[in-house]
């Protein structure tokens, strides 16, 4: 399970190498990487944030596999941090290690992660919760939950559940389980699809404090229009981090 694990936090690394995924090469930095994520979690993950069917460019003049931000428009990209000894570094930091534990925090932590879209056709989803979320659910699978199982579920943000934390912030932290014990949470569905803004409006109780939080009031109204997963766990660390700036 372990290999596997770490399977996953390499499969997309075509992507972030500007490369093709028929014609990426099977291994970086002498590890193996771009391989198949088992049941089917890549797929499912996909169709969170996704549609299906042959893709179409959604935005004129943006054929890069650098994300554009929801929250300003503009591209995620940045001189200092995608330069190519800089990319190469981090690249390097999220792919080769061995923990998938450890793996799995970088991950969680990468600015560089965040700057890559799952694909040019859809370019303000985002690459980094695409490979989170693809983690989640193949934890789970692992474990014998089917995905009508899952739960999204609120933590709090010193909480971090290896593999099945998807989005990690200062105020609190969201995962994929089949369990929630106290805390808040919403089911998921009986199948994968771009249902973001339903599933957080199900949430027993809401981590934002809408009531007397203006910031928190439009974050939280904006998360209720935003139907694809990746881009809606992105758009949360984008405002998050606007916000705080």
């Amino acid at each position: 399970m372990s290999d596997e694990m770490v399977a996953v936090y390499r499969h997309d690394a075509h992507k972030m190498n500007g490369q093709p995924h028929d014609y990426a090469p099977e291994t970086f930095a002498g590890v193996p990487v771009n391989q198949t994520v088992s049941h089917g979690a890549d797929g499912d993950a996909s169709a969170l944030s996704r549609p299906s069917g042959q893709p179409e460019q959604t935005v004129e003049n943006h054929e890069t596999l650098y994300r554009l931000s929801l929250l300003t428009g503009d591209s995620h990209y940045d001189a200092e941090n995608f330069s190519r000894p800089r990319l190469s570094e981090a690249i390097s930091d999220l792919l080769t290690g061995s923990d998938p534990e450890a793996m799995h925090r970088a991950w969680l932590s990468s600015d560089v992660a965040s700057g890559f879209n799952e694909s040019i056709y859809y370019p303000y989803t985002s690459l980094k919760y695409h490979t989170l979320l693809v983690a989640a659910l193949l934890d789970n699978y692992r474990s014998g939950h089917a995905f009508e199982d899952l739960l999204l579920v609120v933590d709090v943000s010193e909480e971090i559940v290896p593999h099945r934390t998807v989005y990690a912030g200062d105020r609190f932290t969201l995962r994929i389980d089949e369990s929630a014990g106290r805390n808040p949470w919403a089911c998921l569905g009986s199948r994968p699809w771009r249902s973001w803004a339903s599933t957080w409006a199900r949430l027993t109780a809401h981590p934002l404090d809408v009531d007397t939080h203006k910031h928190d009031m439009v974050l939280d109204a904006n998360l209720r229009r935003i139907w694809s997963w990746s881009t809606a766990l992105q758009y949360i660390e984008d405002y998050e981090r606007e916000v705080d700036s």
